[in-house]
């Protein structure tokens, strides 16, 4: 499939993957800005801004876009992270232009007080709904013990403090600062032509300004600390152990990929077999999240509370055997075959291709096609892991327990 890039005048980039066998065009807009960029005191207004960049712009209000992409059939939505902030779109590939202004104009919000103060219960409730959900109060609460005061540790919905003193003069600052065309990729992949996509981003995006905000990316280890919240109500532990691992700058992220595969996948892994298989826990799992300049592996646990200690033994045992043995041939080989086998069946539609593309580009300003990282993970060896294992060892890790109990241990 053609890649293509392009600089605009003003700064922003533009990158296609186009494919003339696809019956879709996905585009996306791609802000380096995600909670790890906002100061204490604005903790929150990432996530904040991309809600209100669905308010509406001066042509257009919030109901007048949600009617017109409505009416194309366009599916839409957008998402925060630590790092980023991205509004996307997937529709057929004859609304392409239709589409692609509305997009283009949302992204230039109004910001007006009302919907700023309207907007902003909303959010409250948000956090106040996730402060609901035990898995989700225990990755923030193992995020914020794990990085302590870095960057990283802060939550991307922030506070109820912190939100419900944002101002919109913050916010229309923050905006300016971050949403430059200089601080963006425009990405598009799907049935599209390319000239047409130049085209469409110079009439309706060429009058934006702007240059790339920096980012001071600071070193991160974890704490190691380990540390158990009530939560009396709970009718379940939820256990989740933080480790260091590779940043997203370094090609050690395919080996720690793979080990995150290794030891907790939700079918065939080590702690499928040693945790969920004889009914010991109700899930297990490892996700592998590099960020710049930093990584790290959670583990996250959910089991009845009588289950906990042992649970955490077992957790324990399972990473130190790991640490110390690292994986066999066979473990390694089906954990490529697994991971291979779902970027090449998620890339088969274009939204997620989209996604793939826009990131990679985003953070490493290079093009990386299925082809490359198909070949990069089918490369690691046994000896690569076992380097990654020596320099991120994978316990002591920072556990944090939540749930009905208060009595639990540091497992050794």
């Amino acid at each position: 499939m053609p890649f293509h890039h392009a600089i605009l005048p003003n700064g922003l980039t533009v990158i296609g993957e186009l494919d003339d066998q696809t019956h879709s065009v996905a585009f996306g807009f791609f802000v380096r800005a995600g909670s790890r960029d906002e100061p204490p005191e604005l903790s929150g207004i990432s996530h904040f801004l991309e809600h209100m960049c669905f308010k509406g712009s001066e042509r257009r209000d919030s109901l007048a876009v949600n009617r017109e992409l409505d009416r194309i059939g366009a599916k839409h939505n957008a998402q925060t992270s630590e790092e980023d902030t991205v509004y996307y779109l997937c529709c057929l590939p004859e609304h392409t232009a239709q589409a692609f202004e509305i997009m283009a104009d949302i992204l230039r919000p109004s910001l007006r007080k009302a919907d700023f103060e309207t907007e902003k219960q909303v959010i409250l409730e948000e956090i106040q709904m996730y402060a609901d959900d035990p898995m989700s109060v225990a990755f923030e609460d193992a995020k914020a013990l794990h990085f302590g005061a870095h960057p990283l540790g802060r939550s991307v919905l922030g506070t109820e403090q912190t939100v419900g003193s944002l101002r919109v003069e913050q916010m229309r600052d923050y905006f300016q600062r971050y949403y430059g065309a200089g601080n963006m990729t425009l990405a598009v992949a799907g049935r599209a032509d390319w000239g047409e996509v130049l085209a469409l981003a110079e009439r309706h995006c060429g009058s934006w300004r702007g240059e790339p905000a920096l980012r001071e990316v600071l070193p991160a280890r974890g704490s190691h600390q380990f540390r158990t919240r009530l939560r009396s109500d709970d009718q379940q532990e939820t256990l989740v152990a933080v480790a260091d691992a590779p940043p997203s700058e370094s090609l050690d992220r395919y080996p720690a990929a793979l080990l995150a595969t290794i030891m907790g996948d939700h079918t065939g892994s080590r702690l499928y077999w040693a945790l969920i298989d004889p009914g010991h826990a109700d899930a297990a799992e490892v996700s592998y999240q590099p960020f710049d300049g930093a990584g790290c592996a959670f583990t996250f646990v959910s089991c009845d509370p009588e289950h906990a200690p042992a649970n955490l033994t077992r957790l324990r045992n399972e990473l130190q055997r790991l640490q110390a043995e690292g994986p066999s041939p066979d473990e390694l080989e089906q954990a490529k075959n697994k991971t291979m086998a779902r970027i090449v069946l998620r890339n088969e539609r274009t939204l997620f291709r989209l996604m793939s593309l826009g990131y990679y580009w985003s953070h490493h300003r290079q093009y990386l096609s299925q082809e490359e990282e198909l070949q990069a993970l089918a490369s690691v060896t046994l000896d690569d892991v076992a380097r990654v294992l020596r320099a991120y060892p994978i316990w002591p890790e920072t556990v944090y327990a939540l749930g009905p109990r208060t009595d639990l241990q540091p497992p050794g």
